[in-house]
């Protein structure tokens, strides 16, 4: 995770997407770079009837420079030293002076091992959907997404929702080397979901294989039935382990709008209270 791009714009959890992706940087001694977001002119906010998430937003001018001025400081003050891309250190830069439409970072997000977002809500000053879709479903690479509150760990104890698909596998790999240095990993399925007890153990298995510290761990649903269940038994689990980042991929069970999240998957990003590692 050498290169990470970080979308910028004016939302409240800006801090903790920041924060997220310096810790990570640290890490790896990587190269951020930031650039300012904007919804595509003419669109307006509305709200997906599902899950209550902001899809697209109204834009009131340029705010490239006070995006830029922000990260440039935020950066300044944690000690972060401005550099090239090339080699990649641990260092900033911010080489595009205009602000960016939402698609930008699918198709910039190509060229980095990262990119690091806030998690959307559905208040004006929370961060919007329509720069996750982008980053998730067009540019091929994982997703940091930050909640409001400034992580001040990240991937010490670390939470993978196991679920049996191929999205979910996908995801695995591309958090290898945050998993590789975790303390703790504790693969996590939910009995009578679509993963079975043998295949959550195998996951954890092939984890340990590549010397991760992980360990297999089945939860039974209870009384409670559909994907929002899942959901709410994967957060509950990571607040009791006390878990500084989740694992999980993303993926669509319709195409009524651009994009539909599943059940689980709407639910944890409504929700969470910790960071998400999430892929496609």
């Amino acid at each position: 995770m050498k290169t990470i791009l970080i979308p910028t714009e004016d939302h409240d959890a800006m801090p903790a997407v920041l924060a997220a992706a310096r810790l990570i940087a640290r890490e790896f001694d990587s190269y951020m770079e930031g650039f300012a977001v904007r919804p595509a002119l003419g669109t307006y906010v509305t709200v997906d009837p599902v899950s209550s998430l902001a899809i697209s937003g109204a834009f009131e001018g340029d705010t490239a420079n006070q995006a830029k001025t922000e990260f440039e400081a935020y950066m300044q003050a944690h000690g972060v030293p401005k550099g090239l891309p090339e080699p990649a250190a641990f260092s900033y830069n911010w080489p595009r002076e205009a602000a960016a439409e939402d698609s930008y970072i699918g198709s910039r997000g190509r060229f980095f091992d990262l990119i690091a977002l806030g998690r959307p809500g559905p208040e004006a000053q929370n961060p919007r959907m329509a720069p996750l879709e982008a980053a998730l479903f067009e540019s091929g690479r994982p997703v940091l997404i930050a909640p409001k509150k400034v992580p001040q760990t990240l991937g010490r104890n670390v939470l993978v929702a196991w679920n049996d698909s191929t999205e979910q596998a996908h995801t695995n790999s591309f958090a290898l080397p945050l998993l590789q240095l975790a303390d703790k990993v504790t693969v996590l399925t939910v009995e009578g979901g679509s993963a079975t007890n043998a295949s959550c153990e195998a996951a954890a298995r092939h984890l340990r294989q590549n010397g991760v510290k992980a360990m297999a761990s089945i939860v039974k649903r209870g009384t409670r039935s559909g994907g929002e269940g899942t959901g709410e038994i994967v957060l509950e689990q990571a607040a009791a382990l006390g878990c500084d980042l989740l694992v999980k991929s993303a993926y669509t069970q319709s195409r009524l709008r651009q994009m539909i999240f599943g059940g689980a998957t709407r639910h944890v990003l409504a929700n969470a209270s910790l960071p998400i590692l999430m892929a496609h």
